[in-house]
């Protein structure tokens, strides 16, 4: 994946809340990664961290991208953060992983997801009230 940035260190301000929400989600992870059986843990363990951990990428790579390049890479974000939760719920299904572990998690995993839609929104409605031009060259 190909993504220019325009800043080489975030400033503290800048960094969204929900990349120290996922951070903080990826390491209950970590936990209950630990305890799969190793078939399983080398499987769909590592599919579900493999995920979690593009989440995580791609919210960090969004800090630094211009508002357009930044939506995309949200909605791949959220599209990965959905396939976290499906392969969590296999995992739990499966007893891989306890109910009350499963339930942090997820609830923690729902959060995030919303904290990523937020934002998008955010920027999507910052760029709509940019007013544009028509073939006239008048402001529509």
């Amino acid at each position: 994946m190909n993504i220019s940035h325009h800043n080489s260190n975030p400033q503290p301000s800048k960094v969204p809340m929900v990349l120290s929400k996922e951070k903080e989600a990826y390491q209950l992870w970590l936990f209950a990664h630990r305890n799969f059986p190793r078939i399983e843990r080398l499987g769909l363990g590592k599919k579900i961290d493999s995920s979690f951990l593009d989440v995580l990428e791609f919210t960090f790579a969004s800090i630094y991208l211009h508002p357009e390049q930044k939506i995309i890479l949200l909605n791949r974000t959220i599209v990965k953060l959905d396939h976290v939760k499906f392969f969590m719920q296999l995992a739990w299904e499966n007893k891989l992983i306890q109910t009350d572990k499963y339930t942090v998690i997820s609830k923690s995993l729902e959060e995030i997801g919303r904290q990523l839609g937020g934002w998008k929104k955010g920027i999507e409605s910052k760029l709509q009230t940019k007013t544009p031009t028509d073939k006239a060259g008048e402001i529509s």
